[in-house]
């Protein structure tokens, strides 16, 4: 599978998202605490845009009245509509087996420019002039 780099992480610090193109797919990235996660930018629903979407909890009860909040922002909310997706697998928090977005697979890896070529830099009334050995 091709891997693409789109953003580093000064990019996209923590509580930020950020929208890319890749091979002609919106994007959008999301970091929660530190965490990376990577998602179609189009509600299956209508086509809304998660990344102008908020970005939630999860409240479950496991009795009437007994509510617990857990996963603070991992949950995108459709500005469209309201439908939530989980930000770690895509799928829709109202029919998980059936509705979903598509979840990309997130590495982040350090930055390695390879070798790097170093040339003589001088400063001529004021202009900048690189020296650029012949080949």
């Amino acid at each position: 599978m091709p891997r693409h780099v789109v953003a580093t992480l000064r990019e996209l610090p923590p509580g930020g998202r950020k929208r890319v193109a890749v091979d002609g797919r919106d994007i959008v990235l999301f970091n929660v605490g530190g965490e990376v996660f990577a998602l179609a930018d189009r509600c299956p629903h209508q086509g809304g845009r998660l990344s102008e979407g908020r970005l939630v909890g999860l409240v479950e009860a496991a009795e009437p009245g007994r509510y617990t909040w857990s996963r603070g922002g991992e949950i995108v909310r459709c500005p469209w509509h309201g439908w939530e997706f989980d930000l770690r697998t895509g799928r829709s928090r109202c029919e998980p087996s059936r509705l979903r977005t598509r979840a990309y697979d997130v590495s982040i890896e350090p930055a390695d420019p390879g070798p790097v070529e170093t040339f003589a830099v001088t400063v001529e009334a004021r202009r900048i002039v690189v020296d650029v050995p012949g080949r």
